[in-house]
């Protein structure tokens, strides 16, 4: 527990690795032992990120051992792994390959060792089955440039693997996706609407298929509870991930786990504006500012999302 029965929800975390529960609901300060026993019923676990917070990835853990203590039948699920890769991440689990051969065989994320290495090594030490929930990388990237019916143009094994009606959808979520990217791009043109609609439905088939593959866990290990790690994007508020989840089995029960940024200049943590997020809140220090200079800023974003030569799509202009 990292803070004491003499803490509230108002004391705000000291350093970067530091987190503060609070049931969404009520308020009321939950130590890590409380929120696991609050969570021993649910079906599904998501826990939301902010990818590379050190408290987040450190909350991940707690709460996977502490559920494991009351339920040693689990299953962990994460965005973080694509399942087309899922045979490199059971071969690791297995023994037959090493961290590095399993980070270079699964194409695991950059921050793999400093995030999300303990969450598979308990796993991995307790027996328990890792699943790769999202989409295939390249299957997300030409939807993204050219649109849904990317789908349309590939093999018949690749789309075996993707769930039926990749593009489910629900209008909250639209709603907000929308927004969020108006606020990064302002007013958009019709060159940029079709952009913003082709991303939508990359986040779509992430959703989806992370839905499928999380329920498809259930069925493999039904009296297993579910852990699933994922941007909190794809889980605040019930959206996304979470929401066709529901649509897609109705009887499940899902609790939902978001993180809430304390403002750096705010001498109380704001329940009452992050109350909709999830069932339960954790509140955690913002990360440094990435940049101050403008231009600096600009130039590492299109280094950063630069097409490389060979990274092509059906459709694309020559």
């Amino acid at each position: 527990m990292l803070f004491s029965s003499k803490d509230n929800a108002d004391t705000r975390p000291e350093t970067l690795y530091e987190w503060r529960l609070s049931d969404a609901s009520t308020g009321m300060v939950l130590s890590l032992e409380a929120l696991a026993q609050k969570l021993s019923r649910a079906d599904v676990v998501v826990i939301g990120e902010y990818h590379g917070h050190q408290a987040a990835h450190l909350l991940q853990s707690q709460i996977q051992t502490a559920l494991y203590r009351q339920q040693p039948q689990q299953v962990l699920s994460m965005e973080q792994f694509n399942l087309d890769n899922q045979a490199a991440v059971d071969a690791y689990l297995s023994g037959k390959t090493g961290e590095t051969e399993f980070i270079e065989d699964s194409d695991a994320w950059p921050n793999y060792r400093a995030s999300y290495r303990p969450l598979v090594e308990f796993a991995r030490q307790h027996g328990l089955p890792v699943i790769a929930a999202n989409a295939p990388a390249a299957m997300v990237r030409c939807v993204g440039r050219t649109g849904p019916e990317h789908l349309n143009q590939l093999p018949t094994n690749e789309q075996a693997q993707l769930p039926n009606n990749p593009f489910m959808d629900t209008p909250a979520y639209r709603e907000k996706f929308d927004a969020t990217l108006t606020s990064s791009h302002g007013a958009a043109d019709d060159a940029m609407r079709e952009r913003m609609n082709n991303t939508y439905h990359a986040q779509l088939l992430r959703d989806n298929t992370m839905a499928s593959r999380i329920l498809a866990a259930r069925k493999a290990h039904p009296q297993a509870q579910i852990i699933h790690t994922t941007g909190t994007f794809h889980s605040e508020e019930h959206l996304g991930t979470v929401a066709l989840l529901k649509q897609r089995a109705p009887n499940i029960s899902v609790a939902v786990i978001s993180p809430v940024v304390w403002p750096a200049d705010a001498e109380t943590a704001p329940l009452h504006e992050n109350q909709n997020k999830g069932d339960f809140l954790y509140f955690i220090q913002p990360l440094p500012t990435e940049f101050v200079d403008e231009d600096r800023e600009h130039k590492a974003m299109s280094a950063r999302f630069k097409r490389p030569s060979d990274d092509t799509c059906p459709g694309d202009s020559p």
